[in-house]
């Protein structure tokens, strides 16, 4: 042995400074065992995307695959292991180029006398040799685990104490310098005396079965670069962390003792279960019994105490604690987030409740129809995210989605311009009610009327408006409220000409008759002033005799990805920091006018689940910011740190429970843009100006903006704000930023100049342009290319799905990227800001942002037309 560190010493020695390449070392100086595990490491297959966990018997005791359940979780531990032999064997781990390395070596070299200062030497020169071979591999170098001597066994290492704790400090003290990342273990596996817990180990090295779930707790957020702490979202108004955790995996009961909470109880034994943990439900735990406990008891909170709840946890039990199963419910939406790793759930103290008691989200599938299925899987995804109202737009000009027993021509296909003959039946309607209430959701059905009945006339012949067609729709809503179980009925009474004043008065005293309390939109027709107003423009002011829900710029049809998130989070709902008595809530909306391919399209083409995260965050917290603005004002701190906090809980959330679903988002509060401008174009749109000439410097930019996509204006401006305080036609304007990149490779892009609405039947890009005015993207100095577009100069039809007209579901765009800083320069012109016509609105907008590995695994493509 002592041969085999001379010989490595002599050979670190001799590659200072030079290309760190591995030693040729014979293999006789290794053991039989590490030759079966090293030769076996060598045949097994290549696989994109590895998590390594590299070094001796305390990793290659862990089976880290199942520990994880993730088979990208690699072992390459191999008992008796030292730092040369991880040398030795590294060529086999750099050829994979894995995603992450987690290494923990040495208290082999240590104990077989190895000095401190050559241990880290070879630490250093592993992690120059990953460096060299693999640059996009990140490296994480454990902390060398604390031993005990109380067992008598492993004199050797348990004898290194002290020298553990110096060679650990140096490798924290050379992270930065060496490019990994150091991770203590040590500390939390220490006892108060500072020796590895005896709960840990069964002999005062190795590690037990309890030893490995806080090893899997402890690095969890660096395998899935996550936050330190869960990410909760929405946010609970009170939480604070304490130190001590959970012991999830060795929970056996949950403790029930009201016959009410017997629901909510199977509940979180169905979470349990799907995460492999079996649980009893108790009226009592055991002494000394890990446990969770669910209670009504009195919660305070200022505001919706129906909803409120506490949670406690500490190391002996969870407490969760509500006035109502529906505040339980709450409750078990943020234990589930907080369960992230399945081995413990970290200590902390909340109190939480809604800031608004309407939180809702609304489809509109009587224009393209959508599955019992993908209906469940987003109220599924409103539960986990605390929504409580389902608002369910059933009829359209396009279609009558709802079978009416009385009148089957309603849902005949005839009748139906789109996804013809596809309806729910009464069945289908009453099961879908029930698995909403299942989830302290309820469900709003909208029955527009007397407008967007295009569909109704066809069937009925008859306008809704007349007598006749009165009187069919005074039949229908009379077997729906004797049918279904709804507290409201939402009317429309938008976007139409009102010929028979009578109408509404008539059908909302029809309906509050039946005990339905009506909904309609504002502005909209001669509602009755009991009908609760659902504001959809900015005309729609409040009136002190009404009750409203904000639904104004919350058109997800609307909004790019990026800027969708930015808006939503900056919003005031209802212009209030909270909800009262004149303003209930908001409901988030998703109008996809245009024709979809398939009906998973509306979440791909439209930022439905990143939105509904946002609106969740907004609409539960409360607070925001007066105005509707499109990006994050760089101009004030405050305000940039709030986002990009929240905007890491949302990609925490992407990477954790949104894989194989639609997600357009990715990260974008780390970027600032530098504005230099406004250069006068005087028309003409590819005339060029000091930012493209070599060697411009600029020092003073007119103007700064954060994110990915940056509106300089809005098309609805001035109600909506762009990042330019006073934009100006002809005028052209350049944005710059920067991004790090530690190797030269191929980037890939969301590159984008507009972004057509889903509603507008806004005309496609012709061919060899980015948009039609001239927009330009240099990357390092070169210009991008534009997409082969698939249709393009296509004219907008409502009946012609969008194919590749959006960043976030074409390909990315890919460009060499250098090692280092890269520079991006973007130049946006614009003309007129009046469009050709209604269909093609000027939103003046760019979009540029690098993305992740992860990003392009998940890239929301949309399907080739049939």
């Amino acid at each position: 042995m002592r041969k085999l560190l001379l010989l490595l010493l002599m050979f670190l020695g001799g590659t200072a400074g030079a290309q760190v390449k591995p030693g040729q070392l014979a293999d006789s100086l290794f053991s039989t065992y590490y030759h079966q595990r090293a030769t076996h490491f060598k045949n097994l297959p290549q696989t994109p995307g590895d998590i390594i966990f590299l070094g001796n018997s305390i990793s290659d005791g862990g089976e880290w695959a199942e520990l994880f359940q993730d088979t990208r979780v690699k072992n390459r531990g191999i008992s008796g292991d030292i730092s040369a032999g991880i040398i030795y064997r590294l060529k086999e781990v750099a050829q994979r180029k894995p995603e992450k390395v987690f290494l923990l070596i040495g208290t082999n070299d240590l104990a077989q006398g190895k000095s401190a200062d050559s241990l880290l030497k070879n630490i250093s020169w592993i992690a120059d040799y990953l460096k060299g071979q693999t640059p996009a591999t990140r490296l994480y170098v454990q902390s060398i685990l604390p031993v005990n001597n109380r067992f008598n066994k492993f004199s050797g290492h348990t004898s290194k104490a002290e020298l553990i704790k110096k060679v650990n400090a140096q490798l924290n003290a050379n992270a930065a310098k060496q490019g990994y990342t150091y991770l203590d273990l040590h500390t939390p596996f220490s006892d108060e005396t500072g020796k590895l817990n005896a709960k840990y180990t069964n002999d005062g090295l190795h590690l037990n079965g309890d030893g490995y779930m806080l090893w899997k707790h402890l690095v969890f957020d660096e395998v899935y670069d996550l936050l330190p702490k869960p990410a909760i979202l929405p946010e609970p108004q009170q939480l604070q962390w304490t130190n001590q955790s959970f012991p999830l995996y060795q929970a056996t009961a949950i403790v029930v003792q009201s016959p009410t909470l017997q629901a909510e109880g199977e509940r979180l034994k169905a979470m349990l279960a799907a995460r492999g943990l079996k649980v009893q439900l108790k009226q009592k735990a055991a002494s000394g019994e890990p446990h969770i406990v669910l209670a009504l008891a009195k919660t305070d909170a200022p505001r919706q105490a129906e909803e409120a709840y506490t949670l406690s946890v500490n190391q002996d039990q969870v407490e969760l604690k509500a006035n109502t199963p529906h505040g339980i419910f709450n409750g078990l939406q943020t234990l589930s987030q907080l369960m992230r790793d399945n081995a413990f759930i970290p200590g902390c103290q909340v109190l939480d409740w809604p800031a608004f008691g309407w939180r809702g989200y609304m489809v509109d599938v009587g224009r393209n129809f959508q599955t019992m299925e993908l209906l469940k899987e987003q109220i599924d995804i409103m539960a986990r995210y605390k929504y409580n109202i389902f608002h369910f737009h059933l009829t359209e000009d396009i279609a009558w989605r709802l079978e009416v027993p009385r009148y089957p021509q309603l849902t005949a296909p005839e009748h139906m311009t789109r996804n013809k003959g596809a309806f729910y039946s009464v069945a289908e309607m009453k099961e879908l009610i029930q698995y909403c209430k299942d989830r302290h959701i309820t469900l709003v059905p909208e029955i527009d009327m007397p407008g967007h009945s295009a569909a109704f006339t066809r069937a009925m012949g008859a306008d809704m408006q007349s007598k006749e067609g009165l009187a069919y729709l005074k039949n229908i809503l009379t077997d729906f409220c004797d049918t279904y179980d709804v507290p409201y009925v939402h009317i429309g009474g938008d976007e139409v000409k009102i010929t028979n004043p009578d109408f509404l008065p008539q059908v909302t005293a029809w309906l509050h008759a039946r005990g339905k309390k009506t909904i309609g939109w504002e502005p909209g027709g001669n509602l009755a002033d009991n009908t609760i107003r659902q504001l959809w423009m900015k005309e729609g002011a409040t009136n002190p005799k009404h009750t409203y829900i904000e639904s104004r710029h919350l058109y997800l049809n609307h909004m790019d990805p990026l800027e969708a998130v930015t808006t939503i989070f900056s919003r005031q709902i209802g212009d209030r920091v909270a909800g009262d008595n004149a303003v209930l809530g908001g409901t988030l909306c998703v109008w996809n006018d245009r024709n979809v391919i398939q009906q998973e399209d509306v979440l791909r083409l439209n930022p439905v689940y990143p939105g509904m995260l946002a609106f969740a965050e907004r609409s539960w917290k409360g607070g925001g910011h007066a105005g509707w603005i499109t990006n994050v004002p760089a101009d004030e701190p405050a305000r940039v740190q709030a986002f990009q906090e929240f905007d890491h809980r949302l990609r925490n959330h992407q990477k954790s429970y949104f894989a194989g679903l639609p997600f357009p988002y990715a990260a974008q509060a780390e970027t600032t843009w530098e504005l230099f401008g406004p250069y006068k174009n005087k028309g003409n749109l590819s005339a060029s100006f000091a930012p493209e000439k070599k060697g411009f410097k600029g020092k003073d930019p007119a103007a700064k903006a954060v994110g990915g996509t940056v509106v300089l204006r809005h098309f609805w401006d001035p109600l909506v704000k762009g990042a330019l305080a006073k934009p100006e036609e002809n005028s052209t304007w350049y944005a710059t930023t920067r991004f790090w990149s530690d190797a030269d490779t191929t980037g890939h892009f969301w590159v984008g100049f507009q972004d057509l609405s889903r509603s507008y039947n806004s005309d496609s890009p012709a061919q060899g342009t980015w948009d039609d005015r001239s927009s330009a993207i240099f990357l390092n100095g070169t210009r991008m290319n534009p997409p082969k577009w698939k249709r393009p100069g296509q004219k907008g039809n409502a009946e012609i799905p969008l194919l590749d007209e959006g960043y976030s579901f074409r390909a990315p765009v890919t460009a060499p990227v250098k090692k280092g800083w890269n520079t991006v320069l973007v130049k946006v012109p614009v003309g007129s800001f009046k469009g050709k016509d209604w269909q093609n609105p000027v939103k003046w907008m760019f979009t540029f942002v690098p993305l992740e590995t992860k990003d392009l695994n998940t890239n929301q493509t949309a399907p080739q037309a049939p």
